[in-house]
């Protein structure tokens, strides 16, 4: 499959998002026909605009009921807030865009794009941290009227479209969060 647009970008990255989800709460080592189904119909109806992400609310929500801890590295000292996307960038200085990072990671991340600066570690996102990350992308995208964009002429983002994972690890390799969850 050959992806052209900004929008098929984020909708198969988000689409593989939800499958590897379902694999992680499934605590299956492989993905099956049931994960890849999910992707499918997601992408198509997300593409057709017959489906939505969840909203960011949601993301909020859960915000309040994980345990308070580094995003990037699950340390619980010295905890301040980052915006996942940069407002250095030009991502928006909101809630929205807030989340903890440990003074260690914050400093070190500084203006750069999260999912590059977590290439460079060469560590995958956790799946609820990236989840956030897809949102915020799709909805600066839409905003800006770039999601029919070519690749090629998208220029301008506040976050990096050559960092967006089009692949996804096999989820006995994935985290759902930082820390581990009861």
């Amino acid at each position: 499959m050959e992806i052209t647009t900004v929008g098929e970008l984020l909708h198969w990255s988000y689409s593989n998002l939800a499958m590897a989800h379902s694999a992680i709460t499934a605590k299956t080592e492989k993905y099956g026909r049931t994960q890849f189904m999910i992707r499918s119909r997601l992408y198509a109806g997300l593409n057709k605009q017959t489906m939505n992400i969840g909203p960011l609310a949601d993301d909020e929500r859960l915000k309040m009921l994980l345990p308070q801890a580094c995003c990037y590295c699950g340390s619980r000292e010295y905890l301040s807030v980052d915006h996942l996307i940069p407002t250095k960038r030009g991502g928006a200085n909101s809630g929205d865009n807030l989340v903890w990072a440990c003074r260690s990671c914050n400093s070190s991340k500084c203006a750069h794009d999260a999912l590059e600066w977590l290439a460079e570690r060469n560590q995958f996102p956790p799946i609820l941290l990236l989840r956030r990350y897809l949102k915020l992308a799709i909805e600066i995208s839409r905003e800006r009227n770039l999601m029919n964009a070519p690749l090629a002429e998208a220029y301008g983002l506040p976050f990096s479209l050559s960092s967006i994972p089009k692949t996804y690890p096999l989820p006995s390799q994935l985290r759902l969060w930082v820390v581990e969850l009861d």
